[in-house]
């Protein structure tokens, strides 16, 4: 079959063409999939300059997120069968193969029905992105109606699903953007404040817009500066939860902790890191209630390039180079 391959570590040119083995399978519980398309994310580029987990297997097949068709079933599969069309996040990190290639192999306890009103572009784009919004908002702050959130980069990957997500829980939605093309697609998403953040103070322009209280919640997609600033721009009592890692020094821990703030962290790669089966099938089910969302008109998917698998490190560039609005996707056509 096709792969891009990362052949070791470093620049986008290290993503090479090879041809490698069709995937057997691992399990008697394991599907292989024909890919059609496979999400890009930034980690991708992150654990192609510095593949920070698994650093003695090399090389390997980039990418957690893929959509296509079952080709062939475990014997002992039950949930799907040959012909189905499913959608997951799964390897790609350096353990086990990605979806960067023309065929993968995925425990079926980890496949979702992929959404029927998506195409297989928009459902590649979709898990991680989802996983990562959900994770955060649902789980980490238990983010209700009526409150409000302030979010970081509201057109990126992870953003643009989370103004939407936030809208179906009935919260009211701020967002940074750097330019008018990204105010307009958060607009259109439900966001009901937009923050240039190149040429306002975002936290004057939440406590504006909260009355001088703050947000009841900041969603930090960007971390470094932008979330020592969002202390400042949630309210007494309020959460914080982060993407990235947090450079809180003494004076920052002392500021969050006179102010009674929540700080939680998401990573929602922490299941297969750590080889949670059950933790990876709640988020299997979590994939599952987004397919319903989309498939109810209630969650779209902005793609903002699709290219061709040989494209790989074209792709990854583009999301080095920064700005991207929305995901790029890879297609096996």
């Amino acid at each position: 079959m096709k792969t891009m391959l990362m052949t070791g570590a470093g620049t986008a040119d290290v993503l090479q063409l090879r041809d490698t083995p069709i995937p057997d399978l691992p399990s008697a519980h394991h599907l292989r999939v024909k890919l059609a398309a496979a999400g890009i994310n930034p980690l991708d580029t992150k654990l192609r300059s510095k593949p920070a987990y698994y650093p003695d297997r090399l090389p390997a097949i980039l990418g957690c997120d893929g959509a296509g068709i079952v080709e062939a079933t475990g014997a002992d599969v039950s949930r799907f069968k040959v012909g189905d069309a499913v959608y997951f996040c799964n390897g790609g990190i350096g353990n086990e193969p990605g979806c960067y290639a023309e065929y993968t192999s995925v425990h079926e306890d980890y496949c979702a029905a992929k959404p029927a009103t998506l195409g297989m572009s928009e459902s590649a784009a979709l898990p991680l992105v989802l996983l990562t919004a959900w994770e955060a908002l649902v789980e980490r702050v238990n983010l209700q109606a009526g409150q409000t959130i302030l979010i970081h980069a509201g057109a990126g990957g992870v953003g643009h699903i989370a103004v939407q997500l936030a809208r179906h829980l009935g919260a009211r939605v701020a967002v940074t953007v750097s330019d008018e093309h990204k105010a307009s697609i958060t607009e259109n998403l439900g966001a009901e404040k937009i923050i240039h953040y190149r040429q306002q103070d975002f936290v004057a322009e939440t406590l504006a817009w909260t009355d001088g209280n703050g947000a009841d919640v900041v969603f930090d997609t960007v971390g470094g500066d932008t979330f020592l600033r969002s202390l400042n721009a949630v309210r007494y009592c309020g959460k914080i939860v982060s993407l990235l890692s947090t450079p809180l020094s003494l004076a920052d821990t002392q500021l969050a902790r006179l102010r009674n703030l929540t700080l939680c962290y998401e990573l929602m790669l922490t299941p297969q890191l750590m080889h949670l089966h059950d933790e990876r099938v709640r988020q299997r089910k979590i994939l599952e209630q987004g397919a319903q969302l989309a498939d109810a008109g209630k969650l779209k998917v902005l793609l903002s390039q699709v290219l061709p698998l040989t494209e790989a490190a074209q792709a990854h560039r583009l999301i080095e180079q920064g700005g991207v609005s929305g995901k790029i996707v890879l297609t096996m056509e």
